[in-house]
């Protein structure tokens, strides 16, 4: 009888599943798939650990002699009997195959330059709009190149066609990624080899994940020169305007670096469970999760009624930018008193 024939056996007298042993043993229960397959075989403190799960000798293990499988033991030794217990009464969370990791990196991998860029766009229409009021503007003695009414139905017209592209690119892209979603929110559990190919590939991206955060940072210093420059010197509308226009190009270029690094960044975060997607967080953020929600409602709610009963559109608009900073300091203290709870 073989080692893998003989764990596989050893398990079903003491009615346990392959998760279960696993759990005693401490390890994923991909790694126990592949010993009762042969493909692989446990290491020496994994010998010693199974021996004393199933209560045989090593001896009894190791060698490939056919021999007759031992009666079950009357008594499991009490821990992994308690061990086994609380797996049995806990959930391990959601298995995920090496298959399907790799086809989450692939998808994130290709989704991460699709979503940064269609960000983007949408900023550079922006930046196109108010580039061609500029073309409205006369510049010295010259006359301006376009009416105001053909200015701005060109720059609206391509406002509206690259934000259709960005969007467009965002919601296909996040229709790819959206079958893995449970990995913001569930606890999941792989094979350890996988865990240790993504923890190598997190490190190799870390120097592409700092050099864009630091160029993205440096662009958007630098991207109000040009504006500041221009409100110190007495220069016309349509420099102006451009500077303006020029301050949203280089913003779009650095909200492409940020978002193509989190994207990627996130996607070894989930698959690893580290930083905002640790177990603790996922739980804390499932119990928080209702406040998002109802927050931003109650301030619609109170936006609308200021607004119809002043008829003060003008001003009310205040009401966002007070309910974003407030937003901030309320999560904080929701997520503080769900901690302690």
């Amino acid at each position: 009888m073989l080692l893998s024939e003989k764990i596989i056996s050893l398990r079903k007298q003491r009615g346990w599943s392959q998760e279960e042993l696993a759990a005693q043993l401490e390890i994923s229960r991909q790694s126990v798939s592949k010993w009762e397959s042969g493909v692989s075989v446990p290491d020496l403190d994994k010998i010693l650990k199974l021996s004393t799960i199933f209560g045989v000798t090593t001896d009894y293990l190791l060698k490939d002699e056919n021999q007759e499988l031992p009666p079950a033991a009357a008594e499991i030794p009490n821990e992994y009997s308690r061990r086994s217990e609380e797996y049995s009464r806990q959930d391990p969370g959601k298995y995920l195959s090496s298959d399907e990791i790799m086809e989450y990196h692939t998808v994130c991998c290709q989704a991460a330059p699709k979503m940064a860029l269609g960000t983007s766009l949408c900023i550079l229409g922006a930046a196109i709009l108010i580039l061609f009021q500029c073309l409205a503007i006369p510049f010295g003695q010259n006359r301006a190149l376009l009416t105001e009414q053909a200015a701005g139905a060109f720059g609206v017209a391509l406002l509206l066609l690259f934000c259709a592209a960005g969007v467009s690119l965002l919601i296909t892209n996040g229709i790819r990624m959206g079958k893995f979603e449970f990995l913001e929110k569930e606890e999941v559990y792989t094979d350890d080899s996988i865990l240790r190919e993504m923890q190598a590939k997190r490190q190799e991206s870390d120097p592409a994940f700092r050099k864009s955060i630091t160029t993205g940072t440096a662009l958007c210093i630098m991207s109000a020169i040009p504006l500041m420059v221009s409100a110190g010197l007495d220069v016309s509308d349509n420099i102006y305007l451009l500077c303006t226009g020029l301050l949203l190009v280089i913003v779009a270029a650095a909200v492409f670096l940020f978002v193509r690094a989190g994207v990627l960044r996130g996607c070894y975060d989930k698959i690893l469970q580290v930083g905002d997607y640790t177990p603790e967080n996922k739980r804390l953020n499932r119990k928080i999760s209702w406040f998002s929600g109802s927050y931003w409602c109650a301030v619609t709610a109170i936006y609308l009624l200021i607004s119809f009963t002043r008829n003060n559109w003008e001003i009310s608009w205040v009401v966002w930018p007070v309910a974003g900073v407030l937003f901030a300091a309320l999560y904080q203290i929701v997520r503080h008193r769900a901690q302690k709870d």
